[in-house]
């Protein structure tokens, strides 16, 4: 177990992917990007918006060969979060044909991960090339352009559509977060080099949390824990400099109070219009733990009782005694003082 004075090392050594592993993803997405937006859909009526880069690589998180590329594309042919719904399935598989179609004349070698889904939400594949040293996991989102051109008209448009189609229907919270990956990105993406290295060893942490209890149970999303982690972050330090133990005794610290936790941010929505003021009201009465998406205010990443995070936080209260939580002078590591919910 690594000494609490030696994490930072630990995550420098361990966790960062080298400079050739970021410049191999960025070949492999520049690759895929250029096809979307040349190849594919040339022929077809349908036409490319926008690509967007998300997923780890893109908000510098990535851990150390250990990451998928995500790519969002927009398309004119999904005009509502209806459509996307519907007709998503559709656009995976005319992505597929084109991508066999490509292989000979771009030489590239690509294999795709068999669904078991019927009608799938995400195309998976791995691509290798001749300039590429190594495979590039992707996955390929479709997605409707909730927000056209980013701007705060736009985005109340988009939300207010949002919580109207999911007041009145059976869609589940953050189905459409993928519309929103801009703002996801953005808001992960922005923080300071060393809180994007603690979100690395969180998911470190995560990753041998879920080697020890899946597939027993379903756990919290990643994605939870990053956001976690960056509440944490704002709350108990909010400099670019901090204690790297402290912080992530203050996750562990977190997790292990997960039925008090109520978490969510104001950046890109808030109280102040009528309908999201209700609709976030709601969202916040919740069972705990309520963790909210800063970016879709309808995905709620705590969950409530739907994960195990019983089961992660018998793991966090194990990791307490560990050596990484033990300063120099022999004392434990003290936890930030941070509040479990903002309201």
């Amino acid at each position: 177990m690594t000494p609490s004075h030696l994490l930072d090392k630990f995550i420098k050594d361990f966790l960062q992917p080298n400079k050739d592993f970021l410049g191999q993803v960025r070949s492999a997405v520049n690759i895929i990007c250029d096809f979307l937006k040349e190849n594919c859909f040339r022929y077809s009526p349908t036409k490319v918006q926008k690509v967007v880069k998300g997923g780890s690589a893109a908000k510098g998180t990535a851990l150390k060969n250990g990451s998928d590329a995500d790519i969002i594309v927009f398309l004119d042919s999904l005009k509502s979060y209806t459509s996307q719904k519907e007709q998503r399935s559709q656009v995976i598989q005319e992505i597929q044909k084109q991508l066999e179609a490509c292989q000979q004349e771009k030489e590239l070698e690509v294999k795709f991960e068999v669904s078991k889904w019927k009608a799938p939400r995400v195309l998976s594949f791995s691509l290798k090339s001749k300039t590429l040293n190594e495979s590039v996991d992707f996955d390929v989102l479709p997605a409707f352009n909730a927000l056209g051109q980013l701007t705060a008209v736009s985005k109340s448009q988009a939300y207010a559509q949002l919580i109207g189609l999911y007041k009145s229907s059976d869609v589940l919270g953050g189905e459409f977060s993928t519309c929103f990956t801009e703002l996801q990105r953005n808001f992960v993406e922005s923080r300071p080099t060393k809180l994007k290295d603690l979100i690395r060893l969180v998911k470190h942490w995560y990753k041998q949390c879920e080697r020890k209890l899946k597939p027993k149970a379903s756990l919290p999303p990643k994605y939870a824990l990053e956001l976690l982690t960056i509440y944490a972050w704002e709350q108990g330090s909010g400099m670019n400099n901090f204690d790297t133990a402290g912080g992530f005794r203050t996750v562990l610290e977190l997790v292990t109070k997960y039925e008090q936790l109520c978490i969510f941010w104001t950046v890109n929505y808030n109280f102040e219009v009528e309908l999201m003021r209700k609709f976030l009201l709601t969202q916040i009465q919740k069972t705990r733990p309520v963790i909210l998406d800063p970016a879709d205010p309808t995905g709620d990443v705590g969950g409530g009782d739907r994960w195990c995070w019983n089961l992660l936080a018998k793991e966090a209260k194990e990791w307490f005694s560990s050596s990484c939580f033990i300063n120099g002078s022999g004392y434990p590591v003290q936890p930030w003082r941070v509040p479990v919910r903002l309201i």
